[in-house]
């Protein structure tokens, strides 16, 4: 996973057990999404992900909590553009 996200995607925690480490609450809140700070190249303790993703929340966290999830695509608008009328006097 860590190859496919970088800095500034989006991805969503869908593991907020506590802390494997420690056995500690974390604050993440499942089915939150959040936005990545940065990759972090560095085995998580627990063995299960290769790398540990910052989302500025406490420190860096195991990239096993979270999915990634898929850019928005850019959608075309139409807008309307406002004209002034024009009046015609009456005399």
């Amino acid at each position: 996973m860590s190859d496919a996200i970088g800095p500034g995607d989006l991805v969503l925690c869908v593991n907020a057990a506590p802390n494997h480490a420690t056995g500690w609450p974390v604050p993440l809140v499942a089915g939150e999404t959040y936005r990545v700070i940065d990759v972090l190249e560095f085995a998580c303790p627990c063995g299960r992900g290769d790398a540990l993703l910052d989302v500025g929340i406490d420190f860096a966290w195991c990239q096993t909590r979270f999915r990634l999830l898929p850019k928005p695509r850019a959608e075309s608008m139409t807008r309307r553009v406002s004209a002034p009328r024009e009046k015609d006097t009456v005399r």
